[in-house]
């Protein structure tokens, strides 16, 4: 069930603008390095539109990852500087792992990857050419295709047992300093969002090529932000989901520039992980 229109409608707001998947022929792509000579580094071109982005603050205990795809959760971590990838590893990782397991009573929680952005005003979001940067389109992290594979990707020897279970991908985001007011994320409430909406987008890495979702406009979605997020507070997203059963499986999400901002609030630092959430069938 989703939220009311009219408990969405009371509630605080900010107009920004949403970069969603223009149309395209073929399947879109999009190179994750340099591309090379003659290729455009993505055919996922942007179309934006203007929306309302409600503040979820009064409301988030009415939402869940089963619901809307998201989840605002409390957790104070004990990671003292986030530009360190030992402590990250060393501290973070187990941190979350337990909290994970604990908050969404999962029999395992496998972290397999990690993403510290700062942004920099006008850079380019390349792995390995200075600071990640918010990612500024409407996606999903996952396919149905790329979430299974995660599996075997992962945890290989494993896989075939653990599939039997439900499956899930949930990334966890925070910001490293906070209060955030600096490019905040947005999330769309899965259940306005339709299955002819995502459009599976190739990504492509120089070695490899992964899978996620691109998103098309639909005036149905409805989208929410945490403003103001406090480094002691974290988004729980949902990438992917193996249950059929009528919950959310996929949540889109996008960074955005929130046009009440001031210009001079510190620039966006956050970290995200990215996890395998698995339950016993």
């Amino acid at each position: 069930m989703g939220l009311q229109e009219t408990t969405i409608k009371s509630l605080p707001f900010v107009t920004a603008e949403l970069n969603y998947l223009a149309p395209t022929p073929g399947k879109p792509r999009t190179y994750a390095f340099d591309p090379p000579p003659g290729k455009p580094k993505s055919t996922a071109l942007p179309e934006p539109h203007t929306l309302p982005i409600f503040d979820v603050r009064a409301i988030a205990d009415t939402v869940s990852l089963d619901r809307q795809g998201f989840a605002l959760v409390q957790q104070q971590t004990a990671v003292k500087d986030f530009g360190d990838e030992d402590e990250i590893r060393r501290v973070y990782y187990l941190e979350i792992e337990a909290f994970l397991k604990k908050t969404l009573g999962a029999d395992r929680v496998v972290i397999f990857d990690h993403t510290v952005r700062k942004r920099v005003e006008g850079a380019t979001d390349l792995r390995g050419a200075g600071p990640r940067q918010p990612a500024t389109r409407v996606h999903v992290d996952q396919t149905a295709v790329s979430g299974r594979n995660r599996v075997f990707e992962h945890v290989p020897d494993d896989a075939e047992e653990l599939l039997k279970g439900r499956v899930q991908v949930i990334n966890l985001w925070r910001p490293i300093r906070g209060p955030l007011r600096d490019a905040p994320l947005a999330m769309c409430d899965g259940t306005t969002v339709a299955p002819g909406d995502l459009v599976a987008s190739d990504l492509i890495y120089p070695n490899r090529s992964g899978e996620t979702y691109s998103v098309k406009y639909n005036p149905e979605h409805r989208w929410f932000y945490v403003p103001e997020m406090r480094v002691d507070e974290a988004l729980l997203l949902k990438c992917y989901d193996s249950a059929t059963d009528g919950r959310t499986r996929f949540g889109p999400h996008t960074a955005f520039i929130d046009p009440t901002t001031p210009a001079n609030v510190p620039p966006r630092e956050s970290i995200e992980l990215r996890t395998l959430v698995f339950h016993k069938a």
